[in-house]
């Protein structure tokens, strides 16, 4: 049996199916800025003597990092709706990849942090420094390039990990997809040219992290 492939459908709507991209990498920009910042809150808790902060970051933590994106996505969606709290499928999906990011990078940041001497905090602070100081200038920067690249494998998986915004009718790249391809019946056309377009759009990715990296860090990463 052979199979007539029908492209012209596919590009008329490419302007759609630009438009969900925008989206994918909109929500994905967004959960991994957030997901650094609480992630480097977390971190620090983690690390802290003070029982609390490290008890409500340790369950952050595994929750985040033991259970699957799509259970995440549907507490987002469909559990808080059962409270009341009903989000729209756009915030559902950035708040559970917020979530797991957060989760995740914690233990990323954390592996960082312990890798700067302990010397270099005491050092600082005998110049004066205040706490705020040494991490903003002396902590933070040695630690983020070392865990640059986990932090851009970070970024490729919420990309990829947004697609399951499908389940609770989030028009980005894969309910696009889904919905134009339900109007036409060219159910492989669309998905492949939708595989195409998660493919470049990570290999950009990839390749410009590459590229600042090595303005930032002179190759030292």
């Amino acid at each position: 049996m052979e199979y007539e492939f029908h492209w012209n459908v596919v590009f008329q709507t490419m302007p759609e199916l630009l438009n969900g991209a925008f989206v994918t990498l909109h929500v994905s920009v967004l959960a991994m800025l957030l997901g650094i910042v609480i992630a480097i809150l977390l971190a620090i808790a983690k690390m802290n003597n003070s029982k609390p902060f490290c008890y409500v970051a340790t369950v952050w933590v595994e929750i985040a990092r033991n259970t699957p994106a799509l259970f995440q996505i549907y507490m987002a969606y469909f559990g808080l709706g059962a409270f009341g709290i009903h989000l729209s499928p756009y915030v559902a999906v950035l708040s559970a990849l917020v979530f797991i990011n957060a989760g995740y990078l914690t233990e990323t940041f954390r592996g960082g942090f312990q890798s700067i001497p302990s010397t270099q905090y005491s050092a600082s602070k005998s110049l004066g420094m205040t706490s705020i100081q040494v991490y903003r200038y002396i902590i933070l920067p040695q630690m983020l390039r070392r865990i640059y690249h986990p932090m851009t494998n970070q970024f490729v998986w919420s990309i990829l990990m947004s697609s399951l915004g499908i389940l609770v009718g989030m028009s980005e790249l894969s309910g696009t997809t889904q919905r134009l391809q339900s109007l036409s019946f060219r159910t492989l056309e669309f998905f492949i040219v939708a595989a195409v377009m998660y493919f470049v759009i990570t290999k950009l990715v990839l390749i410009s992290s590459s590229l600042l990296s090595r303005r930032l860090f002179k190759g030292e990463v």
